[in-house]
């Protein structure tokens, strides 16, 4: 087996000590314990069964070659978590990504934790390791708050204390998931930030909240302007700026210019341009992935 593969990060090669696959479906099934804790072994990913759990909906394709890349040239930094199956496999728990990107770089056996845990225990592990990570959207964290409150049935007191989050950014989190799909989607996608949606979410009708969410991708309103547009709604329909919209459109020479970085560079442009052509040219990006691919059709 080449070495680099065998590599564990360091402390982990010392626990495992580097040692071939053992029969460890035999070990733990012999084992009187009703949980194993902190037993490390090599699994054969094979034998790993996805997690019906898993809260995560979605996983960059670019971030998993970077990850596949890493673990190529030093190995599994952090086992993933499995749990031992009645047919003598394994079911994941916690690690997808991890998993993933094990198989994208050719590796035949992964360093894995064995527990024995209940499904609601798997779910529960699965939704909390997800939370804490830095690459969930917001709606994304929303949900899996919900799930554990719904599934595990903790309250909103017993999860702060889970993910160590105070019950006030739980409270908020969870009032996401009451806004329009529409708006959902917009903060899954990044086109709204978590900032916007608390600012709209204090608006009683849908329908405003709609027209306010389309303010804010048309125009690239700001947080404080959004807060400000929700403070200052009265009684009347809220009213599209259609005045700022009609004073901004774009000839159709300039348009057509726009629509065409759009295509090329497949990411959101805006152009925008005065009467004297003075103006600005802003290219929205998500990730550095987003940037690289910017650079690299401008250096062309």
């Amino acid at each position: 087996m080449n070495a680099k593969k065998k590599a564990l990060g360091r402390g982990l090669s010392a626990l495992l000590d580097n040692s071939e696959m053992e029969d460890i479906t035999a070990k733990f099934r012999k084992s009187p314990e009703p949980m194993i804790a902190g037993a490390i072994a090599n699994i054969p990913v094979e034998k790993i069964q996805p997690n019906p759990f898993q809260p995560r909906t979605h996983f960059d394709e670019d971030s998993l070659k970077e990850l596949a890349k890493s673990i190529k040239e030093q190995g599994i930094i952090q086992p993933i978590t499995v749990r031992l199956t009645d047919d003598d496999n394994f079911q994941l728990i916690s690690g997808e990504r991890r998993l993933k990107a094990s198989i994208s770089a050719g590796l035949e056996m992964i360093p894995a934790y064995v527990r024995t845990a209940s499904d609601q225990a798997v779910l529960e592990m699965a939704l909390v390791e997800n939370i804490q990570r830095k690459d969930l959207n917001a709606i994304e964290i929303s949900l899996s708050f919900q799930r554990l409150i719904d599934e595990c049935n903790l309250t909103q007191e017993e999860l702060s204390e889970r993910v160590g989050k105070n019950r006030t950014t739980i409270t908020n989190y969870l009032r996401l998931l009451k806004l329009p799909a529409t708006v959902q989607m917009g903060i899954q996608e990044g086109n709204i930030s978590m900032g916007h949606a608390r600012a709209i979410i204090n608006v009683p009708s849908i329908d405003t909240q709609l027209a306010i969410y389309k303010d804010i991708i048309e125009q690239d309103l700001s947080v404080r302007q959004t807060e400000e547009i929700v403070r200052n709604i009265d009684d009347e329909p809220y009213k599209l700026t259609k005045t700022k919209n009609a004073a901004t459109t774009l000839p159709h020479k300039y348009q057509k210019i726009k629509d065409q970085l759009t295509k090329t560079l497949e990411l959101k442009v805006d152009l925008k341009r005065n009467s004297k052509g003075k103006g600005n040219l802003i290219i929205h990006f998500r990730s550095d992935s987003d940037l690289d691919h910017i650079m690299s059709r401008i250096r062309k």
